[in-house]
């Protein structure tokens, strides 16, 4: 069972990189990726930001918003070290992300292709509605011609940086192939 749970929650963590690794340079995303959530009111933006964590760390995290240029703006200060986002690729509708302090800086590190993450505590990201991601022939992938988008389930993840090579651990998702029964 421990296996199956740091499995989910690599492929979760594989997912988000390869969503937010597509969405450009920068945590702010541009184009028609967010058109949708920029149309919307400042009021509207936050109460979906605020939908993807439990109630408990929603009612305190901070909100950041799209605006001007879908240029992401802070519009509330975090109580709790977490921040709200109303979506990340809104493929094919929103996908709202609540995330703690650590996985704010692991993804903008990586959003700024930083030559690797400085944390030195894990941290973890809510993502209540679900999300979508690209396949091809099963596997997953960044957009490109012959992709589906693909829903995904409600979920939390854990981020951590890691060498994959000392560690063993992959650097892409598969599917789940058990050794052994219980």
């Amino acid at each position: 069972m421990a296996q199956d749970i740091m499995l989910t929650v690599l492929i979760a963590c594989s997912l988000l990189t390869a969503a937010i690794a597509a969405a450009g340079d920068k945590l702010s995303m541009d184009g028609a990726a967010v058109k949708e959530v920029k149309a919307m009111s400042e009021k509207d933006q936050t109460a979906l930001a605020l939908s993807a964590a439990p109630g408990h760390i929603a009612k305190e995290a901070g909100i950041m918003i799209y605006g001007a240029e879908a240029k992401l703006t802070e519009t509330k200060k975090s109580a709790n070290e977490f921040t709200g986002f109303p979506t990340v690729m809104n493929l094919p509708e929103p996908d709202p992300m609540c995330m703690d302090a650590a996985v704010y800086q692991w993804l903008t590190h990586l959003t700024n292709n930083a030559p690797k993450p400085t944390n030195t505590v894990p941290g973890i990201a809510y993502m209540a509605h679900g999300r979508s991601h690209f396949e091809k022939g099963g596997k997953v992938v960044m957009l490109g011609e012959g992709t589906k988008v693909v829903k995904e389930p409600p979920h939390w993840m854990v981020m951590w940086p890691f060498e994959s090579a000392a560690t063993k651990l992959p650097t892409y998702s598969e599917p789940v192939r058990r050794l052994y029964h219980v």
